[in-house]
């Protein structure tokens, strides 16, 4: 079955554009909100590298949630958007001088720090304006991910988080500076995760490490969980909305916390993933020696993760019901990874039709580029569009 879009409105729109729908968006998040306030100390943040659209941002803002920032622009994205700054955390390996100052003058709620080095900055910097703040260590808990290699981020191996053997050395170096307050441990395991015993092994792991702090008599307020919980790219209709419910259940029935604690949520994909969809025209079906091509409008700069990561989305010709043909989905770019999907079966294709490339509300418009000199692609909301 075919998305519902409103077409008549997309043909007065110069493609590739995005159209963002808000009926499944709001659903989402109601879906969201109503599963993770079967738990008191739940607390979810929206992961803004996923979709940093501002009406989008607006919608999430509007629905409860904070915003979990990896950047100085993303900490100005969600402010402008309205998020309060005492739900905003901070995370990222590598973060500016001019970015931690910017989170300190807006006093948002955490810095999720990944190093010594970084925690003797942002104490350095706090001092320099009189100010303490909060920071939570991420903690790398070598915990491997079911999902691509490029999107896991809690083995050893990766460049985040700190390394358990270290964190009670950085403990001890946090506790002793007078400008940074340490108030939790953040973790994050990967993307597009869609089993749940990467979750379970996490919390296991999270139990063993709290254990440990406890013994030292080390008792903290906050766990970060991150996100990673992933959609159904080939089934966007059937499963609009992810199973939050067994996620949080899963959290609530194998992580051992503490009644003092609250437990925070970093969601993105799983928000605005499903929401969204590429809109492209067919520029030319071209014949090639032992197949079709369908030359869109749109290619890699508009939606690189085909390209990035040979990730999966449904494709569909959304003006077409004749008989259904194989074809090679092709951007315009001057590359030869600018390719959606091999042997797609479409509706039959010709020059003018429009194609939408499903499940791109996250890591799509936010990723886009301006390579080839191409000019980046508009956002639209199908409450625009009415």
């Amino acid at each position: 079955m075919k998305g519902t879009f409103p077409i008549d409105k997309f043909r007065e729109l110069r493609t590739p554009f995005y159209y963002y729908d808000t009926k499944v968006l709001r659903e989402t998040l109601s879906c969201v909100r109503t599963e993770a306030a079967k738990y008191g100390n739940f607390d979810v943040h929206y992961a803004v590298k996923a979709n940093a659209n501002p009406k989008v941002l607006s919608i999430i803002r509007e629905n409860g949630l904070g915003a979990d920032c990896v950047s100085g622009g993303e900490v100005r994205a969600a402010i402008k958007a309205g998020f309060p700054t005492n739900k905003i955390v901070f995370a990222g390996v590598g973060k500016a001088d001019w970015e931690i100052n910017l989170g300190l003058d807006y006093n948002i709620f955490c810095f999720n720090v990944e190093s010594i080095p970084e925690l003797e900055i942002i104490n350095e910097l706090a001092a320099a304006k009189g100010k303490v703040a909060n920071v939570a260590f991420r903690i790398n808990p070598n915990v491997g991910a079911h999902t691509h290699a490029n999107i896991t981020t809690g083995l050893a191996e990766n460049k985040f988080g700190i390394s358990m053997q270290d964190m009670d050395n950085v403990i001890d170096v946090a506790l002793e500076m007078k400008n940074v307050k340490f108030i939790g441990l953040h973790f994050h395991i990967g993307s597009q995760i869609l089993d749940m015993g990467d979750f379970v092994a996490l919390c296991n792991r999270v139990n063993e490490l709290q254990d440990k702090l406890e013994s030292h008599r080390i008792r903290i307020e906050h766990v970060n969980v991150g996100g990673g919980l992933g959609i159904d790219y080939k089934h966007p209709n059937r499963q609009a909305i992810p199973d939050f419910k067994d996620y949080f259940e899963t959290y609530a029935e194998h992580l051992k916390l503490r009644s003092y604690q609250t437990l925070h949520f970093e969601l993105g994909r799983a928000i605005t993933g499903q929401c969204g969809s590429l809109i492209s025209r067919v520029l030319y079906v071209k014949q090639g020696a032992n197949k079709k091509f369908a030359i869109l409008d749109a290619g890699m700069t508009d939606l690189i993760r085909p390209a990035l990561y040979q990730a999966y989305h449904k494709i569909e010709n959304i003006t077409s019901e004749e008989a259904v043909e194989a074809y090679d989905v092709v951007g315009p770019i001057c590359e030869s990874s600018d390719v959606f999907g091999k042997a797609i079966d479409l509706n039959k294709v010709k020059r003018g039709d429009l194609i939408a490339l499903r499940s791109a509300g996250a890591y799509g418009e936010i990723m886009a580029s301006s390579y080839n000199c191409r000019e980046l692609p508009k956002g639209y909301t199908s409450d625009e569009l009415v």
